[in-house]
């Protein structure tokens, strides 16, 4: 049997060809919405949804009021720290608020 038609895990094979489609990096910035509210702890949690990640390792966050969206606006490099702590790949390199659906 040649190396080519061995046996591999499902697991490492879905890794082999999310990396070779450009979507691996995409995958672990997405990574980063279930920690959302451990990483900004529960005062920004309980005012805020991560939405999604977008290219270039932008996050969208929607906030509930404009007060919390310039408070946040100011605290943005802290959050970026705190969500890219101890993350070797896709690590944010922004956040993009914005106000919540009121309806």
């Amino acid at each position: 049997m040649s190396m080519k038609n061995r046996p591999v895990k499902v697991s490492d094979a879905l890794r082999e060809y999310l990396k070779g489609a450009g979507l691996e990096e995409r995958l672990e910035e997405a990574a980063v919405l279930p920690e959302w509210a451990d990483r900004v702890g529960p005062a920004i949690a309980a005012v805020t949804e991560p939405l999604r990640t977008s290219a270039a390792g932008v996050l969208v966050v929607a906030v509930r009021s404009s007060a919390w969206l310039s408070e946040l606006k100011l605290m943005e490099r802290e959050i970026i720290r705190r969500l890219n702590e101890g993350r070797a790949r896709g690590r944010i390199q922004r956040i993009r608020f914005v106000m919540a659906d009121q309806s």
